[in-house]
């Protein structure tokens, strides 16, 4: 395993990454000082990786699921209401913590609903897609859409960490391994030549993976 530290004055926190570690509780758990877990995730997600999570969380941990549709339309308030809604429906308190469980739609959500829920709770990202592992995980941006922009209503809020488990990478669709390639692409492009030459020369190998 791999550990990246994310460096600010105040929300500091560690990006993982390897393999196993959605069921890795003794990982997971270092981020969990209290009861309460909520996961919000959507049903192709959980279909393959809710129940490893669960099982790992549920022997330590208070935990329940949240459901939202898939798919980039429904990063709305609508989604963002199902979640204060079950939250409250569950008593959720100032010391619950949320786990986003799936692509960018759900970390920004979930992100989004951890930096207003109660004035501020945890949240820890979970992607398993690698653009948002290589992109949307990072950085603390938030947020939902609006019918007249994307991303219009949103926070900077950083997670407690970033749990990149390499595994799910095996479950991707092609266009969907594509797209997070071609973020990884634009970062050799910016700033590290070395590196954009290492992936022209492995681009086959890892489209193949």
């Amino acid at each position: 395993m791999k550990t990246i530290n994310i460096k600010f004055d105040e929300r500091s926190y560690p990006i993982y990454i390897g393999e196993g570690l959605i069921s890795n509780y003794e990982l997971i758990g270092q981020h969990l000082p209290h009861k309460k877990i909520a996961i919000i995730t959507n049903d192709l997600v959980a279909d393959i990786y809710l129940a490893p999570l669960i099982n790992s969380l549920s022997p330590h941990k208070d935990v329940i699921s949240i459901f939202l549709p898939d798919g980039e339309k429904y990063k709305n308030t609508d989604s963002l209401n199902i979640i204060y809604s079950e939250l409250l429906k569950n008593k959720a308190d100032r010391n619950t913590t949320l786990i986003a469980l799936g692509g960018g739609v759900i970390g920004d959500l979930t992100g989004f609903a951890a930096a207003t829920f109660m004035r501020g709770i945890n949240f820890i990202q979970i992607p398993t897609t690698l653009l948002s592992q290589v992109d949307s995980s990072v950085g603390g941006k938030t947020g939902i859409n609006h019918p007249l922009g994307k991303n219009m209503i949103g926070a900077f809020y950083q997670p407690k960490c970033v749990i990149t488990d390499v595994n799910v990478l095996s479950t991707l669709p092609r266009r969907e391994l594509s797209a997070g390639l071609a973020e990884v692409i634009k970062y050799g492009l910016i700033r590290d030549v070395r590196f954009f030459e290492w992936l022209e020369d492995n681009i086959q190998s890892l489209v193949a993976m």
